[in-house]
């Protein structure tokens, strides 16, 4: 027993030993401990209520997910703040003592933390002016895909292949973006076609119509049109312009149902599409040799 005690005594005097004084208050392993369970249970609380407002609270509203979760990530930004001002005062730590560290960090942030506060600083730019929001389809570089995730550093983007892409913030401020469904996802197509001379134009039109009118993801309004764009080497350039918005995060698709339903009514009509062709000509100049 007596031995229980002097362990029990020994680890007591540890944990209450303090380590370093801040504004006056040791600070102790049990200190610390408490500290970091605190911590915990804030940065836990704050991302339940990040999506309470957002899946919950808001849900009823006419807000778009992308709006709600901007407003439920700044609220969880002002709380983490709050709570940590609150978690150090209730320690009996003077934050007027950590004016120093702060100075530091302030110089730390200018130089090393720079990239990070650049991000931050666009990320909340984001959630305040909402030039993307989740859900969006995005080309930003040579990154295009659907964005499911703003947060306080960095956006995730999903591509066609499902591959998750995390974006820095700062690149939607610097750079050009893409916003394929920006103010809605109404979106307009353009198919290039090219047919032989000769061609009867009226014919051709009503076929790339009816093509447009087949596909379901083809709006009737506003209607699909036609356009003769230019007379190439080889033929006449013309352009299918249809308006969708159920494949605008697969264009691919798209275009690729459209071409193979063309080529077919082409082949079954008669529609020529020329390829490349080059005339030439020899001259024979006949000369007489003589030696």
């Amino acid at each position: 027993m007596e031995y229980l005690e002097s362990v029990q005594s020994f680890l007591q005097g540890a944990l209450n030993t303090g380590l370093v004084n801040v504004g006056g208050t040791p600070v102790t392993l049990t200190a610390l401990f408490k500290l970091l369970v605190m911590f915990m249970l804030l940065f836990y609380l704050a991302g339940k209520m990040r999506w309470f407002i957002a899946n919950r609270l808001l849900a009823g509203t006419r807000m778009d997910l992308g709006a709600r979760q901007a407003i439920g990530s700044i609220l969880r930004y002002l709380v983490l703040i709050v709570g940590f001002v609150v978690i150090l005062q209730t320690a009996g730590i003077d934050l007027t003592a950590l004016n120093v560290l702060a100075g530091a960090a302030g110089i730390g942030l200018g130089f090393g933390l720079q990239n990070i506060v650049n991000n931050f600083i666009s990320g909340l730019i984001i959630m305040f002016e909402r030039p993307i929001k989740v859900g969006d389809r995005i080309v930003v570089g040579d990154v295009e895909g659907d964005v499911t995730h703003i947060g306080g550093r960095s956006t995730t983007v999903v591509t066609n292949d499902n591959i998750s892409i995390i974006v820095p913030n700062s690149r939607f401020i610097t750079e050009d973006v893409v916003n394929w469904s920006h103010n809605d996802r109404l979106v307009r197509f353009r198919v290039p076609v090219s047919v032989a001379y000769g061609t009867d134009c009226d014919k051709l039109e009503t076929l790339l119509l009816e093509v447009a009118d087949r596909n379901p993801d083809v709006l009737k309004q506003p209607p699909p049109a036609i356009r003769l764009m230019a007379f190439g080497d080889s033929g006449l350039q013309y352009e299918l312009r249809i308006w969708s918005t159920t494949l605008i995060h697969r264009k691919g698709l798209l275009v690729s149902s459209l071409n193979t339903a063309i080529y077919r009514i082409f082949a079954k009509h008669g529609i020529v599409i020329p390829y490349p062709r080059h005339d030439v000509t020899i001259l024979n100049n006949e000369r007489s040799l003589s030696e």
